[in-house]
């Protein structure tokens, strides 16, 4: 890992996935804090966000930050927020490292999260995808469209997916299909 370069490039869409410690599943009982969290970081940085999905102990997005190297400061921006905020109750049986604890962390969020750099309009789609049917592979619910906490709703509402995209009865080998 120490050997470990994020690619820096204008103009490009970064695919980023952000966990919390243990897959503590805190963030959909705490998904206002969140939002505020990424409302109080566009403040400061400009980007737009293409996708979204938040699942209890993860979300999945793609962005379009205005200057590449901003999005790892965006991404520790949401995280100190949400972490400053975040009612003890939601993360003190969670256990960690003495060097965490020592180091003042607190057992809300994994240390490294995993970003890639979008190259083209196939993996864009793929990954949009991937983003959308998330909830049903972590078999959440078996469709989509009963997810709320996706921007699969808006990418109906312009016509880019069908209602019943992915109904998960149907795509039993969906999964097999995405890159990651």
């Amino acid at each position: 890992m120490a050997n470990y370069k994020r690619i820096f490039i204008d103009g490009y869409r970064y695919y980023l996935t952000v966990v919390t410690h243990h897959r503590n599943p805190i963030l959909i009982d705490n998904v206002d804090l969140l939002r505020d969290a990424f409302h109080l970081v566009k403040q400061d940085y400009i980007f737009s966000i293409d996708a979204i999905v938040i699942l209890p102990d993860h979300f999945h997005m793609i962005i379009l930050p205005e200057r590449a190297c901003d999005y790892p400061d965006i991404i520790k921006n949401i995280k100190r927020h949400f972490s400053r905020h975040c009612p003890a109750e939601f993360y003190q049986h969670v256990p960690q490292s003495v060097s965490r604890t020592k180091n003042g962390h607190k057992p809300i969020w994994q240390k490294r999260y995993y970003e890639h750099a979008i190259r083209d309009e196939q993996e864009y789609q793929a990954l949009l995808d991937y983003i959308h049917y998330n909830p049903v592979k972590h078999r959440i619910t078996d469709k989509p469209k009963k997810w709320k906490y996706s921007s699969f709703h808006k990418f109906v509402s312009v016509g880019a997916y069908a209602e019943d995209w992915c109904d998960y009865r149907d795509n039993i080998n969906f999964e097999n299909k995405f890159p990651i």
